[in-house]
This record gives C-alpha cells, structure tokens and sequence, in this order.
C-alpha cells in the first residue's frame, strides 16, 4: 500500500462542525517503530475547543429530535463505511501506534461493530408507564439524551476507544466532541471524515488533537453547557478528571487501569491455558487495559504451564508492523520501554528469572520481546503494576483460597481469566473474583455486545452491550394525575 498516498488523505486538520480547520500551530505524529515523523497535525486550543462546543450545542436539540430509526440509519451506514475502508484504517494504526497488520484489521472489525449494534440499540431505548400503588396517579418514565459528551480517548486503540463512545452517545441522540491522544490523531480524524461521509449532520461530532490535553480538557469541563465526560486512560488522570469535573456535576464514566490476573488452577487443560494466556498477554502487543499482567498458576501444573508459555513466546518475531514477517510491533515511545524495563529489572533483583525475552534489543525504534519470567516473588512491582507490554509474570499457589487471595490482591478489578475444567470452581471462582469481567476458559472477552468495564481503582460505568447506551441517558418521571 502506499502509505504517502494514504497520510495525504487523512485530515491533518481541527475537525469542527464536519469541517476541518486549521489550527495556530501544529505537533508532529511520530512512527513507534523509528521515531520518524509521519505527519504534522493542528494542534487545538481553548478556543478550538469553545467552537467545537459551541458547534455542539447549536445543533443537540435537532440532533435529539432526529427519529431513532434515522439516527440508526446513520450509524449502520458508518459502520459500513468502515467495513469498506478497512485496509486503510488498519494500516493508518499501524503507522501511528505501531501494532502489527493483523491486530490492526482486528482492531478494525471490532472497532465497527460498535457502530452495527448501537444502530440497532437506537430504537430500543425504552421507558415505562405504570399506575402509582397509591392509586393517586400514573408513573411515566422516560429516557433522553444527556447532551453534549466529551470523550477522551488512549493511544492504544485508536478505532475502538473511540467508536465504542461515538456509537452509544449518537445512539442515544447527544452530539460528541472526541480528543484523541496526542501519539495518535490520525485515526480518529479519518474516522471523523468517514462519519461525515457516511451522513451525519454537521456539528454533531468533532475531534480536538491537541499537545495541550489540560487547556483542551479544562475549556470544556468548565464551560456549563458540557453534560458527559467520559474517558480511557490511566487512573491517576481518571481521579484528576472527576475531580475536576465534581464542580459542574457532570455525568463521568471512568475505564482506567487494569492488573489482570490469570488463574490456572491444577485441572486445568494446560494447551488451553497456554493458547488463551498468549491471547491474553500478547493481544495488542500486551499494551491493553485487559492485558494478562499476572499469571497464578497451581503449583502442581506450574513447570508445565510456564515450559509451554516460554516455547509460545519464543516464536514471536519483532519488526515493523507492516513487515509481513512481525508478529510483534514496537511499544508507543521510549518512556513505555522504561516502563517495562523497570518492572522486569526489580521482579528479577528481587528473585525472578528471565525464561526468555527480557532485553530490548537497542538500535531504532521501541521495541521489546516476548518476555516470560519465571519464580516472580510476592513483593515484585510486576504484580502490583500494569506492565502494558509483553512480559508474562508467573507465581505459584497451592489452594483455590490462594488462587482467589492472589487475584484480588490489587486496587485495580477490570478484568481476570480463569482456567478450569470445573464449572462448580469456575462460578465459585469468578464470583470471589473482585473485577468488572471474568474470562473463564478463553484468553479474549472484550465483546461490543458485553457490558465493559471494572471496579474499585479501574473505574465505573459501562461500554457495550445493552448498558452501553444508558451511560448517555437521563431519566425523566413525569407524574400523571389519575
């Protein structure tokens, strides 16, 4: 494919009202795996950020009026825009995040789904109408649009973080204002360019790249007529955005961090476990939120377990991920390299043995191996922290009381993986287990028909699935006299 071809068409612009601006000044967008420059794109302000709003506004109530069945229309046919333009979106993130091809077209797939099925939640946003116990009156209930939403979306999933709040908020009849992490706009001003395409009134959503998140960000949480923010990201920038948006009660719901725990109990089919951990770990290149962090293996099956585990991540092969032969990309910049080589560092000083990977292989690009470590003791970082790479701590445990203690000890609870051939230990287990989604026997559950979303440190509020929408909703009692 002809990548230069493909930058030139992507909107290197401010998108505001279905329009693509240009800005006062300008960042550039860099390639993980050599640091050379794919693209410079407008860098947003406060003022870009006022107008995007001001463009919202002007047309939510229109926008709210619009039939559902029309709105879904809408949302079918971006889905179908994507479907038709997949090569180019996946090697567009690619470029600018560094996945290999094949994730890409995953990301791809997964992503456009989100359109498919909240196009077909639109006209099933539902109410109710019941007489008062009383007997005084009736209860009418009914469901409209917050308003204007602001989304603030990771590097990781280009598509996906974004598609997965479009498509409830203009489901549900709010117009949307998306700023996409600064290492990775282009997708998400394709996105909006392709939504454009596909019929969606002007104003209804915009993108703000920006270098300057907290001038973007404090612009809009602090102007009264935002309703919704919603944001995927770190933890530690989830508590400051709640914490910001406390003044104007705005309606918040927070993805953030994750600590996954994969437990592989003793009757566990062991090839099994072994295929769903390299899913579960290796999705991504491991930089997800619900990336396997920690493996808690049965010490009765643990040398098995991790004997196959190496062998598996032994065969990865890094290289650029438009290279046909990379079956592992880079990692986003040098400071997520650190990252990981900090954690691996103080896992090994405190006992743990590198069974393979475990040194970055230097020269261009942010590159690290397939990393598996062996013995990893109670008190290393690796357990406590997310790794967002693709290293595969492994620990022992003896008991399924262990196994459960094990998992639940972190603030984090997004998501775990559970491997057993018990169905009893299975729904024991994932209802023990402190975490917003439980994987059981299958390495991959991030489903746009499925509820996503944790607990305690990794956030509150729903993506997907028949909730997805409800996030986007205010609910109204209208009394009724009898």
């Amino acid at each position: 494919m002809d990548t230069a071809k493909l930058l030139s068409s992507v909107p290197t612009g401010i998108w505001i009202g279905g329009e693509e601006r240009e800005g006062k000044s300008t960042f550039n967008v860099l390639d993980p795996s050599d640091d050379e420059v794919l693209t410079a794109v407008a860098d947003a302000t406060a003022d870009d950020a006022v107008a995007a709003l001001d463009a919202a506004c002007a047309v939510q109530d229109d926008w709210a009026a619009t039939p559902p069945r029309e709105r879904g229309e809408i949302l079918r046919s971006v889905f179908e825009t994507i479907t038709a333009r997949a090569d180019d979106i996946a090697t567009l993130m690619t470029l600018e995040m560094g996945k290999v091809l094949p994730e890409s077209m995953g990301e791809v797939r997964y992503g456009a789904e989100f359109f498919r099925w909240f196009a077909e939640e639109a006209v099933r946003i539902a109410g109710r109408f019941t007489p008062s116990p009383a007997g005084t009156g009736r209860i009418l209930v009914t469901k409209q649009p917050v308003g204007p939403c602001y989304a603030i979306t990771p590097w990781n999933f280009p598509l996906a973080m974004g598609t997965r709040k479009i498509g409830p908020a203009l489901a549900a009849g709010c117009t949307m204002i998306v700023k996409p992490a600064q290492e990775t706009p282009l997708t998400m001003l394709l996105l909006a360019k392709l939504i454009d395409d596909a019929g969606l009134p002007k104003g209804v959503l915009s993108v703000l790249p920006t270098s300057n998140p907290g001038e973007v960000t404090s612009a809009l949480i602090d102007d009264g007529r935002l309703r919704k923010l919603t944001f995927t990201g770190s933890t530690g920038v989830g508590r400051a955005l709640v914490k910001q948006s406390a003044d104007k009660l705005l309606r918040t719901s927070m993805e953030l961090g994750g600590n996954a725990p994969f437990i592989v109990f003793d009757d566990a089919d062991i090839d099994a476990a072994v295929d769903g951990a390299v899913l579960a770990k290796m999705r991504n290149g491991g930089e997800a939120c619900t990336a396997a962090n920690r493996f808690h293996v049965a010490n009765a099956v643990r040398e098995e377990f991790t004997e196959k585990l190496v062998k598996r991540m032994s065969e990865f092969t890094l290289g650029k991920g438009l290279d046909e032969s990379s079956t592992l990309g880079p990692l986003i910049n040098a400071k997520q390299v650190k990252t990981v080589e900090d954690l691996v560092s103080d896992a090994v000083s405190k006992g743990a043995t590198v069974a393979v990977g475990g040194v970055a292989p230097g020269g261009p690009g942010n590159f690290y191996p397939a990393t598996v470590l062996a013995d990893v003791p109670p008190d290393a970082r690796i357990l406590k922290e997310e790794v967002f790479g693709p290293v595969a701590p492994i620990a022992g445990f003896d008991t399924e009381e262990q196994g459960i203690e094990a998992a639940n000890d972190t603030e984090y609870g997004l998501a775990a993986y559970v491997y057993t051939r018990s169905l009893d230990r299975a729904l024991r287990v994932a209802e023990g287990i402190q975490s917003g989604m439980v994987g059981i026997n299958r390495g991959v559950i991030s489903d746009p028909a499925a509820p996503f979303g944790g607990v305690k440190q990794s956030g509150f509020g729903r993506e997907g699935g028949f909730e997805g929408i409800e996030e986007y909703l205010d609910i109204k009692y209208i009394a009724l006299t009898k």
